[in-house]
């Protein structure tokens, strides 16, 4: 082929599609008698656009006019007739969709009532582990308890009793005494002309008033060692007393506290008996507790008894 002359074919030859193009059929480019541009093929080239995908083909309609519409959604169309409809025609049967059928338009949608079983019987398994889980921890913490305080510890093994066990040591007859069963020293005397004392006889230990006098108890059948109450009744007037309180040959504290704790002002020893006490730590069996008057003491007492109990109580 050279310039200015296109031989003996022509574009449209060329070009087996170039019917489909502007310039190709302005050029008298015409469509293949073979279908889709090849030989021996059933059906003819139409041009782009004038077959609806799916239906049946319906004539080109003029450029600006409305093509034939085929058949609607679940209509019937025109230009379609069944294979069955025809002469000779296949019989075709009819398969009728089963009642609970699927997710179509006419079926009655997802089988919920599977999902909720499944979904029942899962909850019904994590109910029945967490069940046994707690059940598990349950004898765990009673297998525990029933363990515990089985051995005491050290902590426990150092505190001192609790108030039961310092009940039950007060029900035990523990050692008290009368003034006319002291041991007296200095010049100390026996006597019972002032009334009020609960001693046998109404017999009390005057004449305290003296540096150098005293009184000694001897204490027998102590049950243990540890810490008891020494209780004194005695008399006083006027104004508070001390004097030096003596346990198993050591002093005791600062002094023992005689205070008038009656208020009497008059006197009358009558009406002055009261009662005080001490907290010392006393040893198993025999131990000695001596009141004395010494020098920088106040003595002004008449002594009625003494009695121990266990443990550091007031009354």
């Amino acid at each position: 082929m050279t310039p200015g002359n296109n031989g003996a074919s022509t574009p449209e030859d060329d070009d087996p599609f170039g019917y489909l193009y502007a310039d190709g059929q302005a050029n008298g480019a015409q469509p293949p008698s073979g279908g889709y541009g090849y030989p021996n093929s059933v059906n003819r080239v139409r041009a782009v656009g004038t077959r609806p995908y799916g239906q049946q083909q319906s004539q080109a309609a003029p450029y600006g006019q409305v093509p034939q519409q085929q058949g609607g959604y679940n209509r019937p169309n025109a230009h379609y007739a069944a294979p069955e409809t025809l002469p000779g025609g296949a019989q075709t049967a009819q398969h009728q969709m089963p009642a609970g059928g699927g997710g179509g338009r006419g079926g009655r949608g997802p089988n919920t009532k599977g999902l909720l079983i499944g979904a029942i019987a899962v909850v019904a398994a994590v109910v029945i582990g967490i069940g046994v889980a707690m059940l598990g921890g349950d004898k765990d913490k009673n297998d525990a308890s029933d363990k515990v305080g089985t051995n005491p510890t050290q902590s426990e093994e150092s505190k001192p009793s609790p108030s039961p066990s310092k009940a039950g040591e007060s029900k035990v007859d523990l050692p008290a005494i009368d003034a006319k069963a002291l041991r007296l020293g200095g010049g100390a005397t026996l006597a019972q002309d002032v009334k009020g004392a609960q001693a046998d006889g109404g017999i009390y230990v005057g004449n305290l008033n003296q540096v150098g006098s005293s009184v000694t108890w001897t204490v027998n059948s102590v049950p243990k060692a540890g810490a008891y109450t020494v209780f004194a009744r005695y008399s006083t007037v006027d104004e508070d007393q001390k004097m030096t309180l003596t346990v198993n040959g050591k002093p005791f504290g600062n002094k023992l506290n005689l205070g008038n704790f009656t208020h009497t002002s008059d006197g009358d020893f009558a009406k002055g008996w009261t009662k005080t006490y001490a907290w010392p730590t006393l040893n198993k069996g025999t131990n000695t507790i001596t009141l004395s008057c010494e020098d920088g003491d106040k003595c002004n007492v008449l002594l009625d008894q003494l009695w121990l109990k266990a443990g550091q109580v007031k009354d």
